[in-house]
């Protein structure tokens, strides 16, 4: 079993708001299992020195190779001590139990949350990393790695809060990995991979999800259609085609023409501004609209359900008059 260095760990940010939200509604204090995996990143060993000196530093960083541990999920619970005792010692009975349900998954390590305290490891959680990173049976293969390095559950993510309490609810969390070689704690960047301006990019490619219809823009038969003779008929279809697209537009926006459409591409396009604010307007009028429809259709209902309670108590009153009336007279 390899006692390799991290260059960092990873986190998702649903991962991680999960993580807090579990820590926060707890009662108490808790812990539990991180699972996820440890991944072998290439450098670039490309040099215009001497051969000589690109051969030894591929061969150093093959003896050193860049790692990155990413958590995908986790396992918590409501309280401490879920899977070792108070001095630290693993219970293996326990350990196997939550790990029953995600055999599949690599065990990275654990995390430990508690509440008003420093954020540094304790003696019970170093001496729980140490017990958890010297078990062989939950080590695991490094991931794209060109040699077979085994990578054994050292990560640990402690969590805490301030000691005062404060307006706004606030977290404080740090990674750490735990050295086989010197029985202690390294502290680890620790990178959420989907929040901040460096992963932008990533959703540069995700296709908007809007019920805008898409609809043509060009109205008019082309020239061409004109020269085929079959100018009557390609311009019927035009004007049926063009009818429905006004009336799926009319589902959107209020009194919006679709050829206004056209003037949003092409050259006209520089002054878009002023046909998407008026089509803005237009949808915004289609929805007030359809608020003040609700809005009459909620007052008569609410009329007639009046009515029907007034009907209905009047009824009642001659009832029971009639009924006081009848009982005197007998």
């Amino acid at each position: 079993m390899d006692d390799l260095p991290l260059q960092k760990i990873q986190i998702s940010g649903p991962t991680l708001a999960s993580l807090l939200q579990r820590f926060s509604s707890s009662p108490g204090d808790v812990d539990g299992l991180l699972f996820g995996r440890v991944t072998h990143i290439a450098t670039s060993t490309f040099s215009d020195d001497d051969p000589t000196t690109t051969a030894a530093a591929s061969s150093s960083s093959f003896d050193s190779p860049t790692l990155i541990a990413t958590i995908t999920s986790f396992i918590g619970s409501n309280s401490t001590s879920t899977f070792y005792d108070s001095s630290g010692r693993l219970n293996l009975l326990s350990l196997r139990r939550l790990f029953s349900d995600n055999q599949t998954l690599s065990l990275l390590g654990w995390f430990s949350g508690r509440r008003k305290t420093p954020l540094r490891p304790s003696m019970r959680e170093s001496a729980v990393t140490s017990s958890l990173s010297s078990k062989i049976q939950f080590a695991f293969q490094v991931e794209n790695s060109p040699k077979s390095y085994t990578f054994s559950p050292c990560v640990f993510l402690l969590l805490t809060t301030p000691f005062h309490d404060q307006l706004i609810h606030t977290h404080e969390y740090r990674a750490y990995q735990f050295r086989l070689s010197t029985e202690s704690f390294e502290p680890q960047t620790l990178d959420v991979v989907n929040i901040g301006p460096a992963f932008r990019g990533h959703y540069g490619a995700f296709c908007p999800n809007s019920q805008f219809p898409l609809l043509p823009c060009q109205l008019r038969v082309s020239s061409s259609m004109a020269e085929d003779g079959n100018c009557e008929s390609e311009s019927l279809k035009s004007m049926e085609r063009v009818s429905e697209d006004q009336r799926v537009l009319d589902m959107c926006a209020e009194d919006f023409d679709v050829g206004r459409l056209n003037r949003l591409i092409g050259s006209d396009a520089a002054n878009y501004a002023g046909e998407l604010e008026d089509m803005y307007k237009k949808m915004l009028a289609k929805l007030e609209g359809l608020a003040k429809f609700v809005e009459k259709s909620s007052a008569r209902v609410l009329e007639q359900v009046m009515y029907f309670l007034c009907d209905h108590a009047y009824v009642n009153f001659f009832e029971v008059c009639d009924w006081e009336i009848s009982g005197v007279v007998n």
